[in-house]
């Protein structure tokens, strides 16, 4: 019998507003799909083109193409990426839905099916845009996390980092979502070494690789790369440009994508960080059954919302504990 796809919408509301150097928000719509009894997310980001009607037009499109056997995921989603192009967060909705299906039909969490070794994972907590003391409270509402990553790519930037750093020990990360230009980044990232700056993201407008590297030779601070960067065809370029990449499944179009990402980054001689949108514990959940894989894990999107009607893994003192319920390990909240 053909899988049925079914999906829906959500509005998941922020703790406070989640600012970044291009935009701020404080609701995201994510729309849920669910293929038989398997369930996943997509959160579509305006930046790259979608929201939550393209989501939905784009499931439909994809509905004829489920097949009747969950198994033969590979085919699905080849047959998905025919359809159309882009499109990426809809096409991680039915990816996590149909691992979320084969992993309850066999009744195994998704990282064994994957072979994945579980172990603790250590994520960042994202520390947004705000006032200089606003930002330092959010680090000490958050005291028990062990990387911080924050925000920059915004005029006073350099007091915001200095403001964060005098209240925590902890690693910290930046990422400038495209806020600087080259001159700008390479000026802020001497004064920022001394800060003990574990890595800097995205630091300059995706594209002129020339910057980058101009950029990535004069710091000491290892350069990451991520907007713009979608699949494993995307991660050649950067051989020699930067240090890392960042891999989102909602950037991707889902877990199958992201591992060939993963292995493509290692023949490139990259690092990896896995990170994520704003997301529920759904998206949350089934990034971190491939998180044991990379060097670097930035999944907290699901920690900055109030509504959030799933539950997956457990945080505990900074580090997300994988569970071994079928599928993505989610719960519903009740």
């Amino acid at each position: 019998m053909k899988m049925n796809l079914k999906y829906e919408s959500f509005e998941l509301k922020l703790k406070e507003p989640f600012t970044i150097s291009r935009s701020s928000i404080d609701t995201k719509k994510v729309v849920y799909v669910r293929i038989d009894e398997g369930i996943g997310e997509a959160s579509p980001s305006t930046y790259y083109g979608e929201n939550e009607g393209t989501v939905k037009a784009a499931l439909e499109l994809f509905r004829n193409e489920l097949g009747d056997d969950p198994l033969e995921i590979e085919s699905t989603l080849e047959k998905i990426n025919s359809r159309i192009a882009g499109n990426f967060s809809a096409k991680a909705g039915i990816d996590l839905a149909l691992h979320d299906l084969i992993g309850k039909r066999l009744n195994l969490p998704v990282h064994k099916l994957l072979g994945i070794t579980k172990k603790e994972i250590e994520t960042s907590y994202t520390i947004g845009l705000d006032t200089i003391k606003r930002m330092q409270e959010k680090v000490k509402e958050a005291s028990g996390f062990l990387v911080y990553k924050v925000k920059v790519g915004v005029e006073n930037d350099l007091k915001m980092v200095e403001a964060v750093r005098e209240v925590t020990n902890a690693k910290i990360r930046l990422d400038a979502n495209c806020g600087w230009d080259l001159k700008e980044a390479l000026k802020k990232l001497r004064v920022l070494e001394k800060f003990d700056i574990e890595l800097i993201e995205q630091p300059i407008q995706p594209g002129n690789l020339e910057d980058l590297r101009i950029i990535r030779e004069n710091t000491d601070i290892p350069v990451y790369v991520d907007e713009w960067l979608m699949t494993s065809k995307d991660i050649p370029q950067y051989m020699g440009k930067a240090d890392g990449i960042n891999i989102k499944l909602m950037k991707c179009g889902g877990i199958r994508e992201a591992l060939k990402m993963i292995h493509t980054a290692r023949a490139c001689n990259l690092k990896v960080m896995l990170g994520c949108m704003i997301e529920s514990s759904v998206g949350i959940s089934a990034a971190a059954q491939i998180a044991p894989l990379v060097d670097y894990v930035d999944l907290d999107g699901n920690l900055l919302i109030s509504n959030d009607p799933y539950s997956g893994p457990e945080l505990k003192n900074g580090k997300w504990i994988l569970n071994d319920l079928p599928g993505l390990g989610l719960k519903q909240v009740q």
